[in-house]
Formats: C-alpha cells, structure tokens, sequence
C-alpha cells in the first residue's frame, strides 16, 4: 500500500457539520450584541480553529473571544453538535481503512469532546484508532500542534509512521500537515476554495476516488 497511517479530518471531510456551526455561531453573535454575518461568510468559520476566526474574522480582542468561545461552546453542545450528516461514501471508506493494515486518527481543530460526541453519533467512533483533536481548553488548536499530537498517539500505538498522509479540505489540513513532515490529500466535498488545495499531493472529488488514492 502507498501509505501507512492516516490523519483524518473531520468537518468538512468525513462530516457535513456546516448547518450546526453556523447556527451555532449565530446565535452566539446574537448574545455579544454584534451583527451576524451572512451565511455564506459563515462557512469560512467551517474548520479552522474557532478562537483564530474570532481574533481575525470577528476582531474580537481576547476577552470578547472568550466570552464567544464560551457562549457558543455551551449551544454547541446542547444542540449543535448533531446537527450534521455524513458525507456519501465516508462510512463505506472508514470501514474499509478500519479492515486494512492502516492505521487512522482523527486530526481535527474542534476540540475532543464534541468531536467524540459526534463521532459516535453516527456510529463512527469505532472505525477510529485514535481520536485527536484541539484540547477542550482550545490551548492545542492550532493544525499543525494537532497533527503532531496525531503523530506522537500514533507512535504510541505501534503504528508504522514511514508514510502517512494527512486528509482534509482547509489550507490548514494542508499546512499543518506539511509542517509536520506529512503530505495531503485534498478533498473537494468540503468547504476549502480550490486554491485552498496548493501544496496538496492530489485532490480527491469523491470518496470514491480517495479510496482508490488510498489503494484500498
């Protein structure tokens, strides 16, 4: 097989959780007084870290960004989280890795408990060997501190580490993967532009075609 690990994702790659967190981000606009940006707007808050897109994208300084993060955590949790649905073919390839030699963490900027909550939602958890993500405190966010997190969990379980591949569908996935020494795969389902796949080894357009770039 091409590659020995993987480092997967999860909004925008295995989950369409876009309608959830944007819901959930307006509402927390609405209890900071500020306007709510349109929904379109919305969806570049889709996958990176949410205490990044408060600072850059709302201008919020870091007492505000708290207060948001707080606020929209809460609702996310309360209803939020499950307000998704899982992309065409993902199971079917998740169950497909799961019976291969391979490998597979989660690598997520959303922190760890709302991403186990929806993996094992949707019956999914099981698939996984190890589950990374932020920290709950969101102090490990950033993708590239992820994958290396992904990376040192991987390690620990025995996993052969000689190829791995990183999938997702941000620039982030694709940077912070390359910052750890890791290649991408970039999926077109998700919410990146196109040009968000520069630096990427191959883009995927289907789960289908990820599969067979995975050469299961």
């Amino acid at each position: 097989m091409r590659y020995t690990s993987i480092l997967l994702d999860l909004d925008g790659t295995v989950l369409d959780s876009a309608p959830g967190i944007t819901a959930c981000l307006a509402y927390t606009f609405r209890r900071m007084g500020v306007p709510v940006p349109p929904p379109a707007e919305l969806l570049a808050w889709v996958g990176p870290p949410i205490m990044d897109s408060f600072r850059d994208l709302a201008h919020f300084d870091a007492t505000q960004a708290q207060r948001a993060l707080d606020i929209y955590r809460e609702r996310y949790l309360e209803v939020g989280a499950l307000d998704a649905t899982v992309y065409p073919g993902m199971r079917e390839l998740l169950a497909a890795i799961h019976a291969s030699p391979l490998r597979l963490s989660l690598a997520t900027s959303k922190p760890e408990t709302p991403a186990t909550i929806m993996l094992r939602h949707f019956d999914l958890l099981r698939f996984f060997d190890v589950i990374t993500g932020a920290s709950d405190d969101e102090v490990r966010s950033a993708k590239e501190d992820v994958v290396a997190e992904a990376l040192v969990r991987l390690r620990a379980l025995g996993a052969d580490l000689s190829a791995p591949v990183m999938i997702g569908d941000r620039a982030t996935d694709v940077q912070g993967a390359a910052a750890n020494g890791v290649p991408t795969i970039f999926v077109e389902w998700g919410y990146g532009a196109p040009d968000e796949a520069a630096g990427a080894i191959a883009t995927a357009a289907t789960a289908e075609d990820l599969r067979a770039l995975l050469e299961l």
